[in-house]
Protein backbone atom coordinates (compact mmCIF):
# COMPACT_ATOMS: atom_id res chain seq x y z
CA UNK A 1 0.00 0.00 0.00
CA UNK A 2 2.75 2.38 0.97
CA UNK A 3 4.83 1.43 -2.08
CA UNK A 4 1.86 2.03 -4.33
CA UNK A 5 0.95 5.39 -2.77
CA UNK A 6 4.36 6.99 -2.32
CA UNK A 7 6.21 8.23 -5.43
CA UNK A 8 9.56 7.40 -3.84
CA UNK A 9 8.85 3.63 -3.99
CA UNK A 10 8.00 3.42 -7.67
CA UNK A 11 4.47 4.92 -7.91
CA UNK A 12 3.41 6.54 -11.18
CA UNK A 13 3.15 10.33 -11.37
CA UNK A 14 0.25 12.21 -12.87
CA UNK A 15 2.52 13.70 -15.52
CA UNK A 16 3.43 10.32 -16.95
CA UNK A 17 -0.19 9.18 -16.93
CA UNK A 18 -1.25 12.35 -18.67
CA UNK A 19 1.35 11.76 -21.37
CA UNK A 20 0.18 8.16 -21.86
CA UNK A 21 -3.57 8.84 -21.93
CA UNK A 22 -5.67 12.01 -21.65
CA UNK A 23 -7.83 10.63 -18.77
CA UNK A 24 -6.45 7.70 -16.72
CA UNK A 25 -8.82 5.38 -14.86
CA UNK A 26 -10.12 6.19 -11.41
CA UNK A 27 -8.15 3.39 -9.75
CA UNK A 28 -4.84 4.67 -11.06
CA UNK A 29 -5.66 8.22 -10.07
CA UNK A 30 -6.60 7.09 -6.55
CA UNK A 31 -3.42 5.00 -6.34
CA UNK A 32 -1.34 8.08 -7.17
CA UNK A 33 -2.94 10.15 -4.43
CA UNK A 34 -0.87 10.61 -1.33
CA UNK A 35 -2.82 9.61 1.82
CA UNK A 36 -3.19 12.31 4.42
CA UNK A 37 -4.68 12.89 7.85
CA UNK A 38 -7.65 14.76 6.40
CA UNK A 39 -8.48 11.80 4.11
CA UNK A 40 -8.34 9.42 7.05
CA UNK A 41 -10.61 11.67 9.09
CA UNK A 42 -13.03 11.86 6.17
CA UNK A 43 -13.14 8.06 5.92
CA UNK A 44 -13.64 7.75 9.66
CA UNK A 45 -16.64 10.09 9.47
CA UNK A 46 -18.05 8.16 6.51
CA UNK A 47 -17.65 4.85 8.36
CA UNK A 48 -19.40 6.31 11.42
CA UNK A 49 -22.23 7.58 9.19
CA UNK A 50 -22.50 4.17 7.57
CA UNK A 51 -22.71 2.49 10.99
CA UNK A 52 -25.54 4.82 12.00
CA UNK A 53 -27.32 4.19 8.71
CA UNK A 54 -26.92 0.44 9.22
CA UNK A 55 -28.52 0.63 12.66
CA UNK A 56 -31.41 2.71 11.29
CA UNK A 57 -31.99 0.25 8.46
CA UNK A 58 -32.02 -2.68 10.89
CA UNK A 59 -34.57 -0.89 13.08
CA UNK A 60 -36.75 -0.09 10.05
CA UNK A 61 -36.47 -3.70 8.89
CA UNK A 62 -37.59 -5.01 12.28
CA UNK A 63 -40.50 -2.54 12.27
CA UNK A 64 -41.58 -3.69 8.80
CA UNK A 65 -41.32 -7.32 9.89
CA UNK A 66 -43.58 -6.72 12.89
CA UNK A 67 -46.01 -4.83 10.64
CA UNK A 68 -46.17 -7.66 8.10
CA UNK A 69 -46.66 -10.25 10.85
CA UNK A 70 -49.51 -8.20 12.34
CA UNK A 71 -51.05 -7.81 8.90
CA UNK A 72 -50.79 -11.56 8.30
CA UNK A 73 -52.48 -12.29 11.63
CA UNK A 74 -55.26 -9.78 10.89
CA UNK A 75 -55.85 -11.28 7.44
CA UNK A 76 -56.03 -14.76 8.97
CA UNK A 77 -58.54 -13.60 11.57
CA UNK A 78 -60.53 -11.81 8.86
CA UNK A 79 -60.70 -15.03 6.81
CA UNK A 80 -61.91 -16.91 9.87
CA UNK A 81 -64.58 -14.27 10.48
CA UNK A 82 -65.64 -14.44 6.84
CA UNK A 83 -66.00 -18.23 7.15
CA UNK A 84 -68.11 -17.81 10.28
CA UNK A 85 -70.26 -15.19 8.53
CA UNK A 86 -70.78 -17.56 5.57
CA UNK A 87 -71.83 -20.35 7.94
CA UNK A 88 -74.24 -18.01 9.73
CA UNK A 89 -75.71 -16.87 6.41
CA UNK A 90 -76.22 -20.48 5.41
CA UNK A 91 -77.90 -21.24 8.73
CA UNK A 92 -80.09 -18.13 8.29
CA UNK A 93 -81.17 -19.24 4.82
CA UNK A 94 -81.98 -22.71 6.16
CA UNK A 95 -84.02 -21.14 8.94
CA UNK A 96 -85.89 -19.05 6.39
CA UNK A 97 -86.71 -22.20 4.42
CA UNK A 98 -87.90 -23.93 7.60
CA UNK A 99 -89.94 -20.84 8.49
CA UNK A 100 -91.56 -20.87 5.06
CA UNK A 101 -92.44 -24.56 5.47
CA UNK A 102 -93.83 -23.88 8.95
CA UNK A 103 -95.94 -21.03 7.62
CA UNK A 104 -97.26 -23.26 4.87
CA UNK A 105 -98.17 -25.92 7.43
CA UNK A 106 -99.84 -23.30 9.63
CA UNK A 107 -101.87 -21.98 6.69
CA UNK A 108 -102.94 -25.52 5.86
CA UNK A 109 -104.04 -26.05 9.45
CA UNK A 110 -105.90 -22.73 9.46
CA UNK A 111 -107.73 -23.72 6.27
CA UNK A 112 -108.70 -27.12 7.68
CA UNK A 113 -109.85 -25.45 10.89
CA UNK A 114 -112.03 -23.02 8.91
CA UNK A 115 -113.55 -25.90 6.96
CA UNK A 116 -114.33 -27.76 10.14
CA UNK A 117 -115.97 -24.66 11.60
CA UNK A 118 -118.07 -24.20 8.45
CA UNK A 119 -119.15 -27.85 8.51
CA UNK A 120 -120.08 -27.58 12.17
CA UNK A 121 -122.14 -24.45 11.50
CA UNK A 122 -123.89 -26.09 8.54
CA UNK A 123 -124.64 -29.18 10.60
CA UNK A 124 -125.92 -27.00 13.46
CA UNK A 125 -128.17 -24.98 11.11
CA UNK A 126 -129.48 -28.12 9.46
CA UNK A 127 -130.17 -29.60 12.86
CA UNK A 128 -132.10 -26.46 13.87
CA UNK A 129 -134.07 -26.01 10.61
CA UNK A 130 -134.32 -29.58 9.53
CA UNK A 131 -133.95 -30.83 5.96
CA UNK A 132 -136.68 -30.38 3.38
CA UNK A 133 -138.36 -33.23 1.67
CA UNK A 134 -136.43 -32.79 -1.61
CA UNK A 135 -133.14 -31.66 -0.15
CA UNK A 136 -130.12 -33.93 0.42
CA UNK A 137 -126.86 -32.71 1.98
CA UNK A 138 -123.58 -34.68 1.66
CA UNK A 139 -120.50 -34.28 3.91
CA UNK A 140 -117.00 -35.64 3.59
CA UNK A 141 -115.85 -37.76 6.48
CA UNK A 142 -112.42 -36.13 6.28
CA UNK A 143 -111.59 -32.82 4.58
CA UNK A 144 -109.32 -32.95 1.53
CA UNK A 145 -105.66 -32.57 2.45
CA UNK A 146 -104.35 -31.14 -0.81
CA UNK A 147 -106.06 -27.74 -0.74
CA UNK A 148 -103.99 -24.80 0.60
CA UNK A 149 -105.56 -21.47 1.60
CA UNK A 150 -103.48 -18.44 2.63
CA UNK A 151 -103.81 -16.93 6.09
CA UNK A 152 -105.22 -13.61 4.86
CA UNK A 153 -108.19 -15.36 3.31
CA UNK A 154 -109.12 -17.44 6.34
CA UNK A 155 -111.94 -15.20 7.63
CA UNK A 156 -113.61 -14.53 4.27
CA UNK A 157 -113.41 -18.23 3.44
CA UNK A 158 -115.18 -18.90 6.71
CA UNK A 159 -118.02 -16.48 5.95
CA UNK A 160 -118.56 -17.02 2.25
CA UNK A 161 -119.51 -20.71 2.51
CA UNK A 162 -122.07 -19.71 5.18
CA UNK A 163 -123.61 -17.16 2.84
CA UNK A 164 -123.54 -19.59 -0.04
CA UNK A 165 -125.12 -22.35 2.00
CA UNK A 166 -127.76 -19.93 3.30
CA UNK A 167 -128.55 -18.68 -0.20
CA UNK A 168 -128.58 -22.22 -1.52
CA UNK A 169 -130.92 -23.38 1.26
CA UNK A 170 -133.13 -20.32 0.77
CA UNK A 171 -133.28 -20.88 -2.94
CA UNK A 172 -133.97 -24.49 -2.36
CA UNK A 173 -136.64 -23.63 0.19
CA UNK A 174 -138.27 -21.10 -2.16
CA UNK A 175 -138.06 -23.48 -5.05
CA UNK A 176 -139.08 -26.53 -3.14
CA UNK A 177 -142.34 -26.77 -4.94
CA UNK A 178 -140.63 -26.51 -8.30
CA UNK A 179 -138.17 -29.23 -7.29
CA UNK A 180 -141.02 -31.47 -6.23
CA UNK A 181 -142.84 -30.73 -9.42
CA UNK A 182 -139.75 -31.34 -11.60
CA UNK A 183 -137.39 -33.87 -9.95
CA UNK A 184 -135.56 -34.50 -13.20
CA UNK A 185 -134.46 -30.86 -13.50
CA UNK A 186 -133.37 -30.93 -9.83
CA UNK A 187 -131.25 -34.00 -10.48
CA UNK A 188 -129.69 -32.36 -13.51
CA UNK A 189 -128.89 -29.20 -11.52
CA UNK A 190 -127.39 -31.23 -8.69
CA UNK A 191 -125.32 -33.25 -11.15
CA UNK A 192 -124.04 -30.12 -12.87
CA UNK A 193 -123.20 -28.56 -9.50
CA UNK A 194 -121.40 -31.71 -8.41
CA UNK A 195 -119.46 -31.78 -11.68
CA UNK A 196 -118.53 -28.11 -11.25
CA UNK A 197 -117.41 -28.75 -7.66
CA UNK A 198 -115.35 -31.75 -8.75
CA UNK A 199 -113.80 -29.73 -11.58
CA UNK A 200 -112.96 -26.90 -9.19
CA UNK A 201 -111.49 -29.35 -6.69
CA UNK A 202 -109.44 -30.97 -9.45
CA UNK A 203 -108.22 -27.56 -10.60
CA UNK A 204 -107.33 -26.59 -7.02
CA UNK A 205 -105.52 -29.90 -6.50
CA UNK A 206 -103.65 -29.47 -9.79
CA UNK A 207 -102.68 -25.90 -8.90
CA UNK A 208 -101.59 -27.03 -5.43
CA UNK A 209 -99.52 -29.85 -6.93
CA UNK A 210 -97.93 -27.49 -9.45
CA UNK A 211 -97.18 -24.96 -6.72
CA UNK A 212 -95.58 -27.66 -4.57
CA UNK A 213 -93.53 -28.93 -7.51
CA UNK A 214 -92.45 -25.37 -8.27
CA UNK A 215 -91.47 -24.80 -4.64
CA UNK A 216 -89.58 -28.11 -4.56
CA UNK A 217 -87.79 -27.27 -7.82
CA UNK A 218 -86.90 -23.83 -6.45
CA UNK A 219 -85.61 -25.40 -3.23
CA UNK A 220 -83.57 -27.91 -5.23
CA UNK A 221 -82.20 -25.10 -7.39
CA UNK A 222 -81.36 -23.17 -4.25
CA UNK A 223 -79.60 -26.19 -2.76
CA UNK A 224 -77.57 -26.71 -5.94
CA UNK A 225 -76.65 -23.03 -6.06
CA UNK A 226 -75.68 -23.09 -2.39
CA UNK A 227 -73.46 -26.14 -2.96
CA UNK A 228 -71.84 -24.50 -6.00
CA UNK A 229 -71.32 -21.30 -4.03
CA UNK A 230 -69.80 -23.30 -1.17
CA UNK A 231 -67.45 -25.12 -3.54
CA UNK A 232 -66.44 -21.86 -5.20
CA UNK A 233 -65.97 -20.25 -1.79
CA UNK A 234 -63.87 -23.19 -0.63
CA UNK A 235 -61.71 -23.00 -3.76
CA UNK A 236 -61.32 -19.26 -3.31
CA UNK A 237 -60.44 -19.74 0.36
CA UNK A 238 -57.85 -22.39 -0.50
CA UNK A 239 -56.37 -20.15 -3.18
CA UNK A 240 -56.34 -17.15 -0.84
CA UNK A 241 -54.69 -19.19 1.91
CA UNK A 242 -52.08 -20.52 -0.53
CA UNK A 243 -51.36 -17.03 -1.87
CA UNK A 244 -51.22 -15.65 1.67
CA UNK A 245 -48.77 -18.34 2.74
CA UNK A 246 -46.71 -17.65 -0.37
CA UNK A 247 -46.76 -13.92 0.39
CA UNK A 248 -45.72 -14.61 3.98
CA UNK A 249 -42.87 -16.82 2.80
CA UNK A 250 -41.74 -14.21 0.28
CA UNK A 251 -41.88 -11.53 2.96
CA UNK A 252 -39.84 -13.70 5.31
CA UNK A 253 -37.35 -14.43 2.51
CA UNK A 254 -37.18 -10.72 1.70
CA UNK A 255 -36.56 -9.99 5.37
CA UNK A 256 -33.81 -12.61 5.56
CA UNK A 257 -32.18 -11.47 2.32
CA UNK A 258 -32.32 -7.81 3.39
CA UNK A 259 -30.87 -8.69 6.76
CA UNK A 260 -28.08 -10.70 5.12
CA UNK A 261 -27.42 -7.85 2.71
CA UNK A 262 -27.18 -5.38 5.57
CA UNK A 263 -24.96 -7.77 7.49
CA UNK A 264 -22.65 -8.15 4.50
CA UNK A 265 -22.66 -4.41 4.01
CA UNK A 266 -21.81 -3.94 7.67
CA UNK A 267 -19.03 -6.50 7.44
CA UNK A 268 -17.68 -4.79 4.32
CA UNK A 269 -17.64 -1.46 6.10
CA UNK A 270 -15.98 -3.06 9.12
CA UNK A 271 -13.37 -4.49 6.78
CA UNK A 272 -12.95 -1.08 5.24
CA UNK A 273 -12.51 0.33 8.74
CA UNK A 274 -9.80 -2.27 9.42
CA UNK A 275 -8.12 -1.30 6.17
CA UNK A 276 -8.21 2.33 7.17
CA UNK A 277 -6.70 1.49 10.55
CA UNK A 278 -3.99 -0.53 8.84
CA UNK A 279 -3.39 2.35 6.44
CA UNK A 280 -3.11 4.75 9.37
CA UNK A 281 -0.61 2.42 11.03
CA UNK A 282 1.41 2.17 7.85
CA UNK A 283 1.38 5.96 7.52
CA UNK A 284 2.70 6.29 11.04
CA UNK A 285 5.38 3.72 10.29
CA UNK A 286 6.22 5.63 7.11
CA UNK A 287 6.56 8.87 9.04
CA UNK A 288 8.76 7.13 11.60
CA UNK A 289 10.92 5.65 8.83
CA UNK A 290 11.29 9.08 7.23
CA UNK A 291 12.29 10.55 10.57
CA UNK A 292 14.88 7.83 11.06
CA UNK A 293 16.05 8.35 7.50
CA UNK A 294 16.56 12.06 8.07
CA UNK A 295 18.40 11.37 11.32
CA UNK A 296 20.66 8.74 9.76
CA UNK A 297 21.53 10.59 6.55
CA UNK A 298 24.59 12.16 8.16
CA UNK A 299 26.72 9.12 9.06
CA UNK A 300 24.48 6.06 8.91
CA UNK A 301 24.14 5.54 5.17
CA UNK A 302 25.95 2.21 5.23
CA UNK A 303 23.66 0.59 7.84
CA UNK A 304 20.62 1.73 5.83
CA UNK A 305 22.06 0.06 2.74
CA UNK A 306 22.76 -3.10 4.69
CA UNK A 307 19.24 -3.05 6.02
CA UNK A 308 17.93 -2.54 2.49
CA UNK A 309 20.02 -5.48 1.26
CA UNK A 310 18.83 -7.63 4.15
CA UNK A 311 15.25 -6.64 3.47
CA UNK A 312 15.76 -7.50 -0.24
CA UNK A 313 17.19 -10.91 0.68
CA UNK A 314 14.38 -11.56 3.10
CA UNK A 315 11.90 -10.50 0.43
CA UNK A 316 13.48 -12.92 -2.07
CA UNK A 317 13.34 -15.70 0.51
CA UNK A 318 9.70 -14.93 1.19
CA UNK A 319 8.94 -14.90 -2.55
CA UNK A 320 10.66 -18.27 -2.90
CA UNK A 321 8.63 -19.65 -0.02
CA UNK A 322 5.48 -18.25 -1.63
CA UNK A 323 6.33 -19.93 -4.95
CA UNK A 324 6.99 -23.21 -3.16
CA UNK A 325 3.67 -22.88 -1.34
CA UNK A 326 1.93 -22.26 -4.69
CA UNK A 327 3.61 -25.35 -6.17
CA UNK A 328 2.52 -27.45 -3.20
CA UNK A 329 -1.01 -26.07 -3.50
CA UNK A 330 -1.11 -26.98 -7.22
CA UNK A 331 0.21 -30.45 -6.46
CA UNK A 332 -2.38 -30.99 -3.73
CA UNK A 333 -5.07 -29.64 -6.02
CA UNK A 334 -4.09 -32.13 -8.73
CA UNK A 335 -4.11 -34.94 -6.18
CA UNK A 336 -7.58 -33.86 -5.01
CA UNK A 337 -8.85 -33.81 -8.59
CA UNK A 338 -7.41 -37.28 -9.22
CA UNK A 339 -8.93 -38.65 -6.03
CA UNK A 340 -12.28 -37.09 -6.92
CA UNK A 341 -12.20 -38.73 -10.36
CA UNK A 342 -11.32 -42.09 -8.77
CA UNK A 343 -14.16 -41.63 -6.28
CA UNK A 344 -16.57 -40.82 -9.12
CA UNK A 345 -15.44 -43.96 -11.00
CA UNK A 346 -15.87 -46.08 -7.87
CA UNK A 347 -19.34 -44.65 -7.35
CA UNK A 348 -20.26 -45.34 -10.96
CA UNK A 349 -18.96 -48.91 -10.65
CA UNK A 350 -20.94 -49.33 -7.44
CA UNK A 351 -24.10 -48.01 -9.13
CA UNK A 352 -23.56 -50.35 -12.08
CA UNK A 353 -23.00 -53.28 -9.71
CA UNK A 354 -26.15 -52.42 -7.80
CA UNK A 355 -28.15 -52.24 -11.03
CA UNK A 356 -26.75 -55.59 -12.22
CA UNK A 357 -27.49 -57.20 -8.86
CA UNK A 358 -30.99 -55.75 -8.91
CA UNK A 359 -31.60 -57.05 -12.44
CA UNK A 360 -30.28 -60.50 -11.52
CA UNK A 361 -32.37 -60.61 -8.35
CA UNK A 362 -35.46 -59.58 -10.36
CA UNK A 363 -34.73 -62.29 -12.94
CA UNK A 364 -34.23 -64.90 -10.20
CA UNK A 365 -37.47 -63.83 -8.52
CA UNK A 366 -39.36 -64.08 -11.82
CA UNK A 367 -37.78 -67.47 -12.53
CA UNK A 368 -38.65 -68.71 -9.05
CA UNK A 369 -42.21 -67.51 -9.48
CA UNK A 370 -42.43 -69.25 -12.87
CA UNK A 371 -41.02 -72.49 -11.43
CA UNK A 372 -43.43 -72.39 -8.51
CA UNK A 373 -46.30 -71.87 -10.93
CA UNK A 374 -45.11 -74.80 -13.04
CA UNK A 375 -44.71 -76.95 -9.97
CA UNK A 376 -48.19 -76.07 -8.78
CA UNK A 377 -49.58 -76.84 -12.24
CA UNK A 378 -47.77 -80.21 -12.33
CA UNK A 379 -48.91 -80.99 -8.81
CA UNK A 380 -52.48 -80.20 -9.79
CA UNK A 381 -52.13 -82.29 -12.94
CA UNK A 382 -50.67 -85.18 -10.96
CA UNK A 383 -53.48 -85.05 -8.43
CA UNK A 384 -56.03 -84.97 -11.25
CA UNK A 385 -54.32 -87.91 -13.00
CA UNK A 386 -54.21 -89.85 -9.74
CA UNK A 387 -57.89 -89.19 -9.24
CA UNK A 388 -58.54 -90.31 -12.82
CA UNK A 389 -56.47 -93.47 -12.34
CA UNK A 390 -58.32 -94.24 -9.12
CA UNK A 391 -61.67 -93.79 -10.81
CA UNK A 392 -60.50 -95.95 -13.77
CA UNK A 393 -59.32 -98.69 -11.41
CA UNK A 394 -62.59 -98.51 -9.54
CA UNK A 395 -64.58 -98.79 -12.78
CA UNK A 396 -62.38 -101.67 -13.94
CA UNK A 397 -62.86 -103.50 -10.67
CA UNK A 398 -66.59 -103.02 -10.87
CA UNK A 399 -66.54 -104.23 -14.46
CA UNK A 400 -64.40 -107.21 -13.45
CA UNK A 401 -66.88 -108.11 -10.73
CA UNK A 402 -69.73 -107.82 -13.22
CA UNK A 403 -67.83 -110.03 -15.68
CA UNK A 404 -67.18 -112.58 -12.94
CA UNK A 405 -70.84 -112.58 -12.05
CA UNK A 406 -71.79 -113.04 -15.70
CA UNK A 407 -69.24 -115.86 -16.02
CA UNK A 408 -70.62 -117.50 -12.94
CA UNK A 409 -74.11 -117.30 -14.36
CA UNK A 410 -72.93 -118.61 -17.72
CA UNK A 411 -71.04 -121.50 -16.11
CA UNK A 412 -74.21 -122.58 -14.45
CA UNK A 413 -76.04 -122.74 -17.80
CA UNK A 414 -73.33 -124.03 -20.14
CA UNK A 415 -71.98 -127.44 -21.05
CA UNK A 416 -68.45 -128.89 -21.16
CA UNK A 417 -67.60 -127.37 -24.55
CA UNK A 418 -68.41 -123.94 -23.43
CA UNK A 419 -66.04 -124.21 -20.44
CA UNK A 420 -63.04 -123.98 -22.73
CA UNK A 421 -64.37 -120.83 -24.37
CA UNK A 422 -65.02 -119.31 -20.98
CA UNK A 423 -61.52 -120.17 -19.82
CA UNK A 424 -60.08 -118.58 -22.95
CA UNK A 425 -62.09 -115.44 -22.32
CA UNK A 426 -60.89 -115.43 -18.72
CA UNK A 427 -57.29 -115.72 -19.91
CA UNK A 428 -57.81 -112.88 -22.34
CA UNK A 429 -59.34 -110.74 -19.60
CA UNK A 430 -56.39 -111.58 -17.32
CA UNK A 431 -53.93 -110.55 -20.01
CA UNK A 432 -55.85 -107.33 -20.51
CA UNK A 433 -55.83 -106.60 -16.79
CA UNK A 434 -52.09 -107.29 -16.64
CA UNK A 435 -51.51 -104.97 -19.57
CA UNK A 436 -53.58 -102.24 -17.89
CA UNK A 437 -51.65 -102.74 -14.64
CA UNK A 438 -48.37 -102.42 -16.55
CA UNK A 439 -49.55 -99.19 -18.16
CA UNK A 440 -50.58 -97.90 -14.72
CA UNK A 441 -47.14 -98.74 -13.34
CA UNK A 442 -45.42 -96.91 -16.21
CA UNK A 443 -47.64 -93.88 -15.64
CA UNK A 444 -46.83 -93.92 -11.92
CA UNK A 445 -43.12 -94.14 -12.74
CA UNK A 446 -43.45 -91.14 -15.07
CA UNK A 447 -45.27 -89.17 -12.36
CA UNK A 448 -42.59 -90.00 -9.80
CA UNK A 449 -39.90 -88.99 -12.31
CA UNK A 450 -41.60 -85.64 -12.88
CA UNK A 451 -41.82 -85.09 -9.11
CA UNK A 452 -38.12 -85.82 -8.72
CA UNK A 453 -37.27 -83.40 -11.55
CA UNK A 454 -39.36 -80.67 -9.91
CA UNK A 455 -37.67 -81.27 -6.57
CA UNK A 456 -34.26 -81.05 -8.18
CA UNK A 457 -35.21 -77.79 -9.94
Amino acid sequence: MAGRCSPLLGGRTPGRDAGASPLPPVGERLACLRPSRELLEFYRRKVAEFDGEHEELLQMLEKYRFTTEDQHKMEWEMRQREGEIAELQKALSDMQVYLFQGREQALRLYAENDRLKIRKKIQHLLALVGPDAGEITYFHKEPPHKVTISQKQTQPTGREPLKRTKTVTRRKASRGDEAIESPESYKKDSQTLLLQVEALQAQMEEQTRLAKEQVESLLEDRRIRVEEAQLQHQRDQDRISALTDKLHRTQSLLYDSTRDFLQLKFEGRAQEKCWMAEKDRLLRELDACRDRLRQGRGGHVQPARQEAELSGLSRQALEEQLKQAHRLADMYREQCVGLETELAQIREEGDVGREIFKERSDKMAKRLQLMTQRYEALEKRRSMEVEGFKTDIKHLRQRLKEVEKQLFKVTLNVGPNQDLAILQEVRQSNTRTRKIQGELKTLKAKIYGLENELRLC
